[in-house]
């Protein structure tokens, strides 16, 4: 497949617009094969707009360099970059450089929580060999040059975020089950977000001192009990944005936060735009 992109040469392709087709999960925006040399090309993640995306490109031949939350990266011939927007990052040509590659860029909340769930894997730059270089061409050429239904285009950004996922996590040792006590937080927590989720409530909940859970939970389960307790408030949040008509007052109170104001501040620095400009683009999309 990468032969066929080749040989069909540097196009651009745009299917849909963002916010169209609420139903999908992954949205497939845009498509394109690209050679950059000798020139200006530089684009920084928090300035490409509010509303969220996720870019996969793939560098065929010379080198691209990305600036990842203050990490940089060497993007060279056979790596495959990630990386969603709004974000702190920047990626560009050096002065005199050349840089091949393919990319998509894709949308919606399943595109998005994959892509997070990657990220905080394996970071920005994967190498997902040559096979899975193989059907992420194979994904870019279809939308490039077939005639496609918005499903059909889903199916195919799907592909390619299974490509980074299996360079990710493939090989990994599976995960252990969590000790009775954690799994007993867990559904708490899933059950009472807009309860009392304090650590020293959890740690109650667990039947452990507050510092041995801190410390049971954070390696366990890989995150510290707050950052899990507020990443599943965000995300239900999202849900409640997208599937009912809640004022933002009311999903406060359902998930746990002391008022309106304290949500729209915490979703605005975790997902990078307000609660009613994210129920906005659902809106735009009926």
């Amino acid at each position: 497949m990468l032969s066929s992109l080749l040989a069909h040469g540097h196009d651009i392709r745009s299917l849909a617009a963002r916010g169209t087709y609420p139903a999908l999960g992954i949205l497939a925006e845009a498509a394109g094969y690209e050679q950059r040399r000798n020139e200006l090309y530089s684009w920084d993640g928090m300035k490409r707009g509010s509303a969220p995306f996720l870019v996969i490109q793939h560098t065929i031949l010379g080198e691209g360099r990305l600036d990842f939350a203050g990490v940089r990266h060497r993007l060279g011939p056979g790596q495959t970059m990630l990386v969603t927007m709004p974000h702190a990052h920047r990626y560009w040509l050096e002065r005199g450089g050349q840089w091949e590659y393919f990319w998509l860029i894709l949308s919606g909340r399943e595109a998005l929580r994959l892509a997070r769930e990657v990220l905080a894997a394996a970071g920005p730059v994967l190498k997902p060999g040559p096979e899975g270089a193989e059907r992420l061409a194979g994904a870019c050429h279809a939308l490039l040059t077939r005639s496609l239904t918005p499903a059909q285009a889903s199916v195919l950004g799907h592909e390619a975020l299974a490509v980074l996922y299996d360079a990710a996590f493939a090989g990994a040792e599976p995960r252990p089950a969590l000790a009775p006590e954690l799994a007993r937080v867990l559904a708490h927590v899933e059950a009472n977000l807009a309860g009392d989720l304090r650590v020293e409530a959890l740690a109650r909940v667990a039947g452990l001192s507050r510092a041995h859970f801190v410390r049971r939970f954070a390696a366990e389960v890989g995150l510290p009990p707050s950052a899990h307790v507020l990443a599943r408030r965000m995300d239900r949040v999202e849900r409640l944005l997208t599937a009912s008509e809640m004022k933002v007052a009311e999903i406060a109170r359902a998930t746990g936060f002391a008022e309106a104001n304290y949500l729209a501040k915490a979703f605005r620095r975790h997902r990078g735009l307000s609660p009613m400009a994210f129920r906005a683009l659902r809106d735009e999309a009926v």
